[in-house]
């Protein structure tokens, strides 16, 4: 029996553990985080990747756990109405397959399936990796060391995994230009079912309410010349505070009561391969295409499956076939993300092109449209 250790427990590594446990592979599945990551923002699963949940049984959970978000509205600088999207409008190009579903819902679900088939080890993480003929050795912050015949990393967009084997996240991270921050809030305007942004020329803030619920996910977005690392909480709130200053906004005053704040680049990886030797990265430790593209979830699940069905196919050796199959795949989704963003524009006239569009129901059906075509572009294979 062929031993694979995956590294991360989000998205991919989950999806992973559980299609090689199915093809009859031992999985260990090494998880720095002391549990099950919770929370987190609504996350869109497409095309393909409801083709792979489908096939994991998980399609009933999903369409019971799509949260169904309704309209999104668009506030001007100070605060009036810019804009409505109404999401039937934005689908009506589309099949109607896709789900948006709570992050950590969509985690626990993966988990389920497999926690009672799978090893997990939590609140650890690969150490050091070293690569033999007879497999790769390697040691842990706090276990033992282990030796196992192939290695993936499903460890993110800063993945350890990657570091280890292929080297400085520098070589392979493209920022595109903005920097964020997320937090939860209290739901004081009684939003369900919704989503509000307000923008002013590389700036914007985000509210998410899914469901009825007493709080909501904030994000702020903005521009910024320097990718936000080695910022402290403090950088970042002043940094905020001199981007924000002409919004007429509360969200970015609730960042500082925020109890569980997130801050990070809006980057891209790429990579010229995806494999070395026994050692294999899948979802945004391989290819992040950054949230601007809504297509991270649904490329972390759809190349999980592709990944586990070669390494079946080879008998648990790593080929050039997963790259061969995602490649193309990968690239079309990552491009949604690399031009002038929709949701949040860099320039006045930008954000008033964006506003046009909206009052325009031919144009978003044709911007639902090109969301489909790429997310449905991978037809999968039986395994």
């Amino acid at each position: 029996m062929r031993r694979v250790l995956i590294s991360g427990a989000s998205i991919a590594g989950p999806a992973l553990a559980y299609w090689l446990d199915r093809y009859g592979f031992e999985v260990t599945v090494v998880e720095k985080a002391p549990t099950v990551r919770q929370g987190g923002y609504p996350i869109d699963v497409r095309g393909s990747a409801i083709d792979v949940c489908e096939r994991m049984g998980l399609g009933p959970a999903l369409r019971e756990a799509n949260i169904k978000t309704r309209r999104m509205t668009m506030l001007a600088p100070d605060g009036r109405v810019a804009g409505r999207i109404d999401t039937e409008q934005l689908l009506a190009g589309t099949a109607r397959r896709d789900v948006e579903v709570p992050r950590g819902e969509l985690g626990d679900l993966l988990y389920a399936l497999t926690k009672d088939r799978v090893e997990y080890v939590f609140g650890d993480s690969i150490r050091t990796l070293d690569q033999t003929a007879g497999g790769v050795d390697l040691t842990f912050t706090h276990g033992a060391p282990r030796t196992v015949d192939v290695v993936v990393g499903c460890d993110g967009q800063h993945s350890v995994t990657r570091r280890l084997a292929f080297g400085p996240e520098q070589d392979y991270s493209h920022y595109l230009g903005y920097c964020f921050a997320g937090f939860t809030a209290p739901n004081t305007d009684g939003l369900s079912h919704e989503a509000v942004l307000q923008n002013a020329p590389g700036v914007g803030t985000a509210l998410y309410a899914v469901r009825e619920q007493p709080w909501v996910h904030a994000l702020l977005v903005f521009t910024d010349p320097q990718p936000a690392r080695g910022w402290t909480a403090d950088d970042l709130r002043d940094r905020v505070a001199a981007r924000f200053a002409g919004v007429n906004s509360p969200v970015p005053g609730k960042l500082a009561d925020a109890p569980d704040l997130y801050y990070d680049t809006v980057s891209q990886i790429k990579m010229p391969s995806w494999t070395t030797g026994r050692v294999a990265l899948a979802g945004d430790a391989a290819y992040a295409p950054s949230f601007l593209s809504g297509q991270g979830t649904s490329l972390a699940l759809t190349g999980a499956y592709v990944l586990a069905g070669e390494l079946k196919r080879s008998g648990g050796e790593l080929t050039g076939a997963y790259e061969q199959t995602m490649r193309d795949f990968v690239r079309d989704n990552q491009a949604m993300a690399t031009g002038p963003s929709f949701l949040f524009p860099r320039t006045r006239h930008g954000l008033w092109l964006r506003n046009q569009s909206m009052r325009m129901a031919p144009l978003m059906s044709r911007i639902g449209s090109r969301i489909e075509r790429n997310a449905t572009a991978l037809r999968i294979e039986d395994y």
